[in-house]
């Protein structure tokens, strides 16, 4: 989930939202990194979700089921969002998980 957030902001560093809907390979790329992040998280056991609570697991969860099912109806503006807004707080708690793993 990390490596693949981390991925995702990176890739949308000094670019719009109107490159993303505008250049196909951008949103495709962003949209499987999405939909990795949400694939992971679901697959994180619920114990380890509740003693980690400050992470909206089920709406990462729902948000890659949205982009999987919905696949032709993608809202760029809302994707934009999640990127540019939830990712770094979502990277930053996740950070401190895999310190505290080390």
């Amino acid at each position: 989930m990390l490596d693949h957030a981390r991925e995702a902001v990176d890739m949308v560093r000094e670019r719009s939202l109107h490159d993303l809907e505008t250049d196909r390979m951008l949103n495709l790329a962003l949209v499987r990194l999405m939909e990795v992040i949400g694939e992971a998280a679901a697959r994180i056991p619920k114990s380890f979700q509740d003693s980690h609570n400050k992470i909206p697991w089920r709406d990462i969860a729902d948000l890659r089921n949205r982009l999987i099912h919905g696949y032709d109806a993608i809202n760029f503006d809302i994707l934009w969002t999640i990127i540019q807004d939830d990712l770094p707080a979502l990277i930053k708690h996740l950070e401190v998980i895999v310190s505290e793993k080390s």
